[in-house]
C-alpha cells in the first residue's frame, strides 16, 4: 500500500482527507498546533494545553463510524455560559490530554473512538505561537490571528521559540511514497510546518515527490491577487533546497455570477492557474475540474480530487 504524509490544516485539508479515506493509501497526516482563535484559543489559554481544534477536525472527517455520531462530537454549545462556541470534540481532546499525558496519545486514542483508518499526527507537543517578523519598525505579529491580518507586513515566519519534532513525524516522511501539502489558509496552516527545521531536514533528506493541492480561491489579507505559481513561489521559499514537484490546480469554469458574490461578499478571488509559470518552476501540473458548489460555497470536490492524487501515485509503481 503506498504511503502519503500529507501537511496542513483547516477545512481545506479536512476536506481532502475525506476524499483519501476511500482510496487503498495508507495516510499520514501531521497537523500544526499555533491556532489561538475561537474555542481552540480559549482552551489554550484557560487549560495551558497545545491546540485542538484543527486535530479534532480532521479526525472527524477521517472517521468511519456513523452521522449521528459525528455530528455529535462536531456539535457547538449555543447557550450562553462558560461552554458557549466549544465544540464536543475540543472538550474531550481536553480532556484526554489529561488523561493520557499529552497531546500524541490522546489523538491517538480519539483516532480509535472514531476507527481512523490511518495516522494523524500533532506538529509538537508544545504550546507554541506563530510569529510573524515585521518588515518594518513595528513590532512582531504574535499568534495567527494577528499574522493572517498582517502578511504584507511581514518578512518571515517562525516561532516564540523553538519546537520539538517527534521522531515518529520524521520515519513518516522518510517512508513516504507522496508528500502533500493540502489546501487551506498558506500562512497560518501550511507555512507554519516549514519553519520547523526538522521538518525541513526531513524533507530534504526525502525520496518522494512533493506535492501542492492548490487552493480554489485567495485568503483575504494573505494571499490576495495570487495565482497557483504565487502560492507555489511562497512555498518554495521556505521549503530550502527542496521544491513543489506537483500542483493540483482547478481548470474548471467558474460562472461570474459566483466569482462576484466571492469578491462583494467575502473579497476572495478565484486562485487562476498560470500554467507558463507553474511549468517555468519545473512544477508538474495535474489539472481538472475539482471543485464544487456546496451550499452557495465553492469547495473542492473530495472525491475527484483524491481521485487525481490516487492516480498519480498508481503511475509511480
Amino acid at each position: 500500500m503506498k504511503k502519503v504524509v500529507v501537511f496542513g490544516g483547516g477545512t481545506g485539508l479536512s476536506c481532502l482527507l475525506s476524499g483519501l479515506k476511500l482510496f487503498p493509501i495508507d495516510v499520514t497526516t501531521v497537523i500544526a498546533v499555533s491556532d489561538n482563535g475561537s474555542s481552540t484559543g480559549q482552551l489554550r489559554q484557560e487549560l495551558d494545553i497545545p491546540a485542538v481544534g484543527d486535530i479534532g477536525k480532521v479526525i472527524l472527517a477521517m472517521g468511519n463510524v456513523d452521522e449521528d455520531f459525528i455530528q455529535l462530537m462536531g456539535y457547538r454549545f449555543r447557550k450562553e455560559g462558560s461552554l458557549y462556541n466549544h465544540p464536543v470534540r475540543n472538550i474531550i481532546m481536553a480532556a484526554l490530554i489529561d488523561l493520557k499525558g499529552n497531546l500524541t496519545e490522546a489523538t491517538k486514542y480519539m483516532c480509535r473512538i472514531m476507527q481512523v483508518k490511518g495516522t494523524v499526527l500533532p506538529l509538537t507537543e508544545e504550546t507554541v505561537d506563530l510569529v510573524g517578523e515585521s518588515q518594518g519598525q513595528e513590532d512582531n505579529y504574535y499568534g495567527e490571528e494577528e499574522v493572517s491580518m498582517n502578511v504584507r507586513n511581514i518578512k518571515r515566519l517562525t516561532y516564540d521559540h523553538d519546537i520539538t519534532i517527534g521522531r515518529e513525524i520524521q520515519e513518516k516522511i522518510a517512508d513516504a511514497d507522496l508528500i502533500i501539502f493540502s489546501p487551506g489558509s498558506l500562512y497560518t496552516s501550511i507555512l507554519p510546518h516549514l519553519i520547523a527545521p526538522e521538518v525541513r531536514e526531513a524533507l530534504e533528506r526525502a525520496k518522494a515527490p512533493l506535492m501542492y493541492v492548490s487552493n480554489l480561491v485567495s485568503q483575504p489579507g494573505e494571499t490576495d491577487g495570487l495565482t497557483v505559481s504565487g502560492h507555489i513561489k511562497v512555498l518554495n521559499d521556505y521549503l530550502g533546497k527542496r521544491k513543489i514537484d506537483i500542483v493540483v490546480a482547478n481548470n474548471g469554469e467558474i460562472s461570474e455570477e459566483v466569482r462576484q458574490h466571492y469578491l462583494t461578499s467575502e473579497n476572495k478571488q478565484i486562485v487562476s492557474l498560470d500554467r507558463e509559470s507553474v511549468s517555468s518552476m519545473k512544477a508538474d501540473i495535474i489539472e481538472d475540474q475539482i471543485f464544487c458548489i456546496e451550499h452557495g460555497a465553492i469547495r473542492h470536490d473530495a472525491l475527484k480530487t483524491a481521485f487525481l492524487i490516487f492516480s498519480y501515485l498508481m503511475t509511480k509503481e
